[in-house]
C-alpha cells in the first residue's frame, strides 16, 4: 500500500483517485464496512410488494416493503448462480421474487421459498436430500429508517442511526425530515468520469463556490460575503453547509468574485422567487458517509446518491421530493427551482465540468499532491464562515482511519 504525504490532511495524494485495488478496498471497508448508507425513500415504496432497486457502493440491492408494512433490503444477487434477479428501477414484485434463470423464488424477506424440480424429475436428480432451503435465502442488510428515508448497511452490529449522524448534524436532517410524508417529484441520474471522492470533495467545499458558479454567486443563493457556517460531525465523516442569500450587489466583501454579474437578468424571474419555509438560512447541502448528499437549495429538495462504479467514474442519482401536504404551487415551486440542480442544472453543469478536469490532471500526475490548506491545516466542528475546506480534511480524517493510510 503506498504512503499518505507527512504532512496529513492537508494534502491528498493524487493517487487515492485512480488506484484499482484502494477502490476495491473502499468497497469492503467503507460501503460494506460499519456504514449507514442511502438506499431510498419509503414514499418510493408505499405498498406492500412495491420495491426499488438500489445501491451501496456498486452493489446492487433491492428495497422492498414486505406484507407486514416493514421494509427489506437485500443484496439483488440470487442464492443458486449469482444472477441478479431484478433490473427495473421501481416497480411491485406481487408477493414474491423469482430469478429468471432458474426459476427460484423468494418471499418479500428475502426467504427461499420455492426450487424447481427440488425432488427431481421422475424421481431423478433433484436436489440433496439435506437441502435446506432456510440456509439459501438472499443476503440481508441491516435496515434503519428514519422520517421516511431508508439506509441499509451490510454490517450486522451497526450504531442507532441518531448516533451514527450526530448530534450536531441531527437538527438539520429532521429540518427537511420531520415526519412529514414525503412525495416524489421525480428522478434524473448523471455518469461522471471521474473518482467519487471529488464529489463528496465538491460539496464540502464552499471555497469554490464563490468562485465558479455565475449563477450562484451572481444572484446571491451561496456567496461567501452572505451568512455562513459550516458543521462537522465529531467524526469527520459528515457536514452541513450552511448559506443565506445575499443581493446581488458588488462590494468591497466580494471584490474577488469575479463570477458575480450585476446586470445579470433573468427572463423567468419566478426561479428566484422561493418562498420562505425553515426558519433560517437559503441553502442547506448536507453530505453522510458514505454515500449521500442532501439538498436544500431554496424549496427544491433532494437526495444525490453517489453510487460507485470503478476507481474513475460515479453515477449520482437524484430523487426530488416535496411534501404530501404541499399545495399545487408549491409543488410547481419545487420543480421549477430544481433547474438550478441535475445534469443540466444552472449550477450543477459547472461541478461535473470542473470534476472532469479534475480527473484529467490527476491522471496524469499521479505522484503528486493536492493542496487543502484553506482555512487552516486541521479541522474543526463548527465555523461561521466558508473561506475553509475544513470539511474536506476532517473528510479525510475519517477516510484515513477507515482505510488505514
Amino acid at each position: 500500500m503506498k504512503i499518505w504525504p507527512a504532512e496529513g490532511i492537508s494534502r491528498i495524494p493524487h493517487w487515492i483517485y485512480t488506484d484499482a485495488a484502494l477502490y476495491a478496498l473502499e468497497q469492503e471497508r467503507i460501503f460494506r464496512g460499519p456504514s449507514w448508507s442511502y438506499v431510498a425513500l419509503e414514499a418510493e415504496i408505499p405498498n406492500p410488494g412495491d420495491f426499488k432497486r438500489s445501491f451501496v457502493g456498486d452493489k446492487s440491492v433491492v428495497v422492498v416493503r414486505d406484507e407486514s408494512g416493514g421494509v427489506s433490503v437485500l443484496e439483488n444477487r440470487c442464492a443458486h448462480r449469482g444472477t441478479q434477479f431484478c433490473q427495473q428501477h421501481l416497480g411491485n414484485a406481487g408477493r414474491e421474487f423469482m430469478c429468471p434463470y432458474h426459476q427460484w423464488t423468494y418471499n418479500l424477506k428475502g426467504d427461499l421459498i420455492g426450487v424447481p424440480f427440488r425432488r427431481g424429475v421422475k424421481k431423478q436428480g433433484g436436489m440433496p436430500a439435506d437441502f435446506d432451503p432456510v440456509a439459501h435465502g438472499l443476503r440481508k442488510l441491516s435496515v434503519t429508517c428514519r422520517n421516511g428515508v431508508v439506509f441499509a448497511s451490510f454490517q450486522r452490529d451497526m450504531e442507532p442511526f441518531e448516533r451514527y449522524l450526530g448530534e450536531n448534524l441531527l437538527p438539520f436532517f429532521d429540518r427537511v425530515f420531520d415526519g412529514r410524508k414525503l412525495k416524489v417529484l421525480g428522478y434524473q441520474r448523471q455518469l461522471t468520469p471521474a473518482n467519487w471522492k471529488l464529489m463528496f470533495e465538491n460539496i464540502k467545499d464552499p471555497y469554490h463556490a464563490s468562485l465558479l458558479h455565475v449563477f450562484l454567486v451572481s444572484f446571491g443563493l451561496y456567496r461567501a460575503d452572505a451568512p455562513q457556517r459550516t458543521l462537522i460531525d465529531a467524526s469527520g465523516r459528515h457536514a452541513a453547509a450552511v448559506s443565506s442569500r445575499a443581493p446581488q450587489v458588488r462590494t468591497e466583501d466580494n471584490a474577488d468574485m469575479r463570477s458575480l454579474i450585476e446586470n445579470l437578468k433573468l427572463h423567468a424571474p419566478a426561479m428566484l422567487q422561493p418562498e420562505r419555509e425553515y426558519p433560517e438560512h437559503t441553502i442547506v447541502l448536507m453530505t453522510l458517509w458514505p454515500n449521500l448528499i442532501i439538498q436544500q437549495q431554496s424549496n427544491t429538495l433532494a437526495m444525490r446518491q453517489l453510487v460507485t462504479r470503478g476507481p474513475e467514474a460515479f453515477e449520482l442519482s437524484w430523487t426530488y421530493f416535496g411534501y404530501e401536504t404541499d399545495d399545487e404551487a408549491m409543488t410547481q415551486r419545487r420543480v421549477r427551482q430544481a433547474n438550478l440542480m441535475g445534469p443540466s442544472g444552472y449550477v450543477s453543469a459547472d461541478d461535473s465540468e470542473m470534476m472532469f478536469f479534475a480527473q484529467r490532471g490527476i491522471r496524469q500526475s499521479a505522484e503528486a499532491d493536492g493542496v487543502v490548506e484553506m482555512g487552516g491545516r486541521d479541522w474543526a466542528q463548527d465555523e461561521p464562515h466558508s473561506a475553509t475546506e475544513s470539511m474536506i480534511r476532517a473528510f479525510y480524517h475519517q477516510y484515513r482511519r477507515v482505510m488505514e493510510l
